[in-house]
């Protein structure tokens, strides 16, 4: 009984030996394979953007049209990354700072729905931003009627 308690110790042992030497062996492919991805890495690069990278927006009124106007345009020529609402809305929240930062956060701790609803949150920020859609259809009015 001692004799194959040793016998499958030593065989155990020499299966433990031979796994650590294939470890090593995948671990240096591993690393070998690792360093040729970088390589080739920095030699490709990547095709430029037509559209330069949105701006952050910190909360004034008056920027909040161009912001809404280059964080729309970048995600149409980038539209394979922003495939869905909550994919936008997560790419308009990582370019807020400051006051627009804060109005977010409750939004994020409470789970809102509208952080899957790009329509819903774009209304949310142009209604605590001061951008009233329905003023420039009231002034788009007026100036038809001075037309008459």
């Amino acid at each position: 009984m001692v004799d194959e308690l040793v016998l499958l110790l030593h065989a155990l042992l020499m299966r433990h030996r031979a796994l650590s030497i294939e470890n090593s062996q995948l671990m240096e492919q591993l690393r070998l394979l690792v360093c040729e991805r970088a390589t080739l890495l920095r030699q490709v690069r990547p095709p430029s953007c037509p559209v330069p990278f949105p701006e952050t927006f910190s909360g004034e009124s008056s920027r909040l049209p161009e912001f809404i106007v280059q964080t729309a345009s970048y995600m149409l020529v980038n539209e394979n990354r922003f495939c869905n609402d909550a994919m936008k809305v997560a790419f308009l929240i990582s370019l807020l700072t400051g006051e627009a930062e804060e109005w977010v956060v409750p939004y994020i701790e409470m789970d809102s729905p509208i952080l899957g609803d790009y329509r819903a949150f774009l209304d949310e920020m142009k209604q605590c931003f001061g951008w009233d859609d329905d003023e420039e259809d009231d002034d788009d009015d007026e100036e038809e009627e001075d037309d008459y």
